[in-house]
């Protein structure tokens, strides 16, 4: 075990040594354009993306927390109910390994939206369909692709929001309330499950998804296009 872990450890340094080079010099480049650029852009950008963020993490909870319970309460067997567990981070840990390129070329804002739409979506699929294992497992993939669209797409708005040496804490601040979506989350759908019962608390919960989108879709600014940066940052 400790032969192989420190295999691997060999293995990255060579090949961080190798062929990983160093960014500072397009930090520099980057960051003379930002004066010009962003700094109107910070608050809404942060805030924006942070309320989506924590309601995607929200919905993610309920995702492993709430609706196992509610297959299980419409008959569905274990091994269904693992399947629908299964696919809903296969399709996001798939689909986020292109949407985040995706974004470079399409934008972020479009990505967000969508991503938080298509959660929106899923979950209602999942009340619709009122337990069946075909409902399920469709509201699983949905919820899955919606996640990948919106995870690294969120992390990449921050970004380009602030320079390039004050990334590291505003991006720690969105993940601060990125993550306050998890413990939201279990007290939400738990407080709404005992309220108005397992369909009603994903129906709300649903709801409120598509509304974060749509504050998304009002609130974002637009990432500012290369034609309109500085040659510094076009250089890139």
């Amino acid at each position: 075990m400790w032969a192989g872990a420190a295999g691997i450890a060999a293995a990255g340094l060579v090949v961080s040594l190798l062929f990983v080079r160093d960014t500072g010099g397009h930090v520099a480049v980057e960051g003379k354009g930002f004066s010009q650029l962003v700094p109107w852009r910070r608050r809404p950008v942060l805030v924006s993306c942070a309320q989506a963020g924590l309601v995607n993490n929200l919905n993610d909870a309920l995702a492993w927390g709430l609706a196992p319970l509610y297959l299980a309460a419409h008959g569905a067997s274990a091994r269904q109910i693992g399947v629908v567990a299964a696919l809903y981070p296969a399709v996001w840990g798939v689909g986020q390994l292109g949407t985040g390129w995706l974004s470079d070329h399409t934008g972020r804002k479009p990505l967000i939206v969508t991503g938080m739409l298509v959660q929106g979506g899923a979950l209602a699929v999942l009340v619709a369909g009122r337990g069946s294992f075909a409902s399920a497992a469709a509201a699983a993939v949905l919820l899955g692709a919606g996640t990948a669209l919106v995870y690294p797409t969120l992390i990449a708005a921050i970004s380009d929001a602030v320079s390039p040496v004050a990334r590291a804490p505003t991006v720690g601040v969105y993940r601060f309330w990125r993550d306050m979506g998890y413990a939201a989350g279990g007290l939400i759908a738990g407080v709404l499950a005992e309220a108005i019962h397992f369909g009603g608390a994903i129906g709300l919960v649903a709801g409120l998804t598509a509304v974060s989108g749509l504050w998304v879709a009002l609130d974002l600014p637009p990432r500012p296009s290369l034609s309109a940066a500085p040659d510094a940052v076009k250089s890139q």
